[in-house]
């Protein structure tokens, strides 16, 4: 499968061939150039999903495959960065997720950017994220998920920020990069400390279950908590500030400044659930070095996500209602996280998250994309300026009710399955956090249908 790397390097080239010719092809040919090349990263990807799902389950259980792995530096004889695709389960499900909620926002740009200054720019930078993001899930180890990591918030930055003449766009666009970096400055620490300890960035070896590779850092403590556990909370910081978990929450409503499209792409479906996909990527070392910081993602998890509810129940701005609902689901899917235990009925909050992840990118992405055609067509982002849309969008009326509906978790729709799994796994862990997530998804209800009235 060694045509997965074709993944990251097309939205690359692409990144590059508009960055650099964008001006001489022009706005029809740039939006052209990058749709297509997304389109082709997409269907790689369902390649991908379908080869790799057909075919890597032995006795049961689906293998790690890395079609390509090279080391790139060499610190020591173990110490060394390789860049390379590693391909499960949740990777391949993450491949899915970003290469068809990017495709819909570069069709749908077309459209919505129409005539904007900077349109192919606008194209460049979107490749540009979509490689960031593509990198960071295929990552064959911890190094090689910060660069793209890195990649990620540069490219943000830049999408938040296109709108370079508003000086709100401008604060915008600093607030997410600096409170983002701030983040990312405990996550390169934890790196180091857990490199130093094990020897090793490599996935593979640190998930594998094997407590030798830990056994370095076992006795040893700072300020009362082990050394591991110290790391994997700093890298937790760096994850809880991309998904924007309490008090790191503070850019994603800021970041609303941006075009509505990149809001359906940064805010609703990729970048921001990059922290829940760290978490899973880490859980066996979570689970069995430091369970201590699992529950207290949890329990943070659980405050952000019914403080965001809370807050989103007032706002008035349609575009910032999406942007806490945001922080508020990505609490739900770090609680399930928190709260899993490991292996077979067990861990049914690990599956619930990652689950949730899948439906709430793509009934999110929907609900920002309406958005965007309201938007559009009312000239403001004021609630109280809109009403009565029902007969003259008819079909945004249709897609924005059906996301609403599974995002409030009714069934038969996606988002009451993956609601559902997290709440039934917050009890079996917890009757008060159990409660305390039921209550949360009432208010998701309650302020989703204020904004559909």
């Amino acid at each position: 499968m060694e045509y997965t790397v074709l993944i990251v390097l097309l939205p690359m080239l692409t990144f590059f061939v508009l960055g650099l010719l964008g001006k001489r092809l022009g706005p029809c040919a740039s939006g052209l150039v990058g749709t297509l090349s997304m389109g082709v990263t997409a269907a790689l990807s369902y390649a991908t999903a379908w080869q790799y799902f057909t075919t890597a389950k032995i006795d049961g259980v689906y293998q790690k495959l890395v079609p390509l792995n090279f080391e790139w530096l060499r610190f020591t004889d173990k110490l060394h960065i390789d860049l390379g695709v590693l391909l499960d389960p949740i990777s391949v499900m993450m491949l899915i997720v970003i290469s068809t909620v990017s495709l819909m926002v570069h069709i749908y740009s077309m459209g919505y950017m129409k005539g904007e200054r900077g349109f192919e720019r606008y194209y460049a930078f979107l490749s540009l994220f979509s490689c960031s993001m593509l990198g960071l899930v295929v990552a064959t180890n911890i190094f090689q998920m910060y660069i793209f990591w890195e990649l990620v918030g540069v490219s943000s930055y830049l999408l938040i920020g296109f709108y370079y003449t508003k000086p709100e766009a401008i604060a915008a666009s600093k607030k997410a990069f600096i409170v983002t970096r701030f983040a990312d400055l405990f996550f390169l620490i934890g790196i180091l400390l857990l490199s130093f300890f094990t020897g090793t960035f490599d996935f593979g070896l640190l998930t594998s279950g094997d407590g030798s590779v830990f056994s370095q850092m076992s006795g040893l403590t700072f300020m009362g908590g082990s050394v591991i556990a110290w790391a994997l909370a700093l890298i937790f910081i760096g994850g809880a500030g991309k998904s924007a978990m309490f008090p790191l929450h503070i850019w994603l409503p800021d970041a609303m400044e941006g075009p509505t499209p990149v809001s359906a792409l940064i805010h609703a479906a990729t970048m921001v659930v990059a922290g829940v996909y760290l978490v899973a990527r880490l859980f066996p070392v979570y689970y069995f070095e430091a369970p201590e910081v699992l529950h207290g993602i949890a329990y943070l998890a659980a405050f952000t996500s019914l403080f965001a509810a809370v807050i989103a129940c007032v706002q008035t701005d349609i575009k910032r209602v999406l942007a806490f609902s945001t922080i508020s689901q990505i609490g739900f899917m770090m609680v399930a996280l928190g709260v899993s235990g490991y292996g077979g009925h067990e861990g049914l909050g690990y599956m619930a998250g990652m689950f949730h992840l899948f439906t709430h990118a793509m009934f999110k992405a929907l609900l920002f994309l309406g958005a965007g055609a309201i938007i559009h067509a009312v000239h403001s982002n004021e609630m109280s300026r809109m009403g009565g849309l029902r007969k003259q969008m008819p079909v945004t009326h249709v897609t924005f009710l059906i996301a609403c509906l599974a995002i409030a978790g009714i069934p038969p729709f996606s988002g009451f399955f993956s609601k559902d799994e997290i709440l039934a796994a917050t009890f079996e862990f917890s009757t008060p956090l159990g409660w305390w997530m039921s209550l949360t998804a009432g208010l998701t209800a309650f302020y989703m249908f204020r904004l559909y009235y």
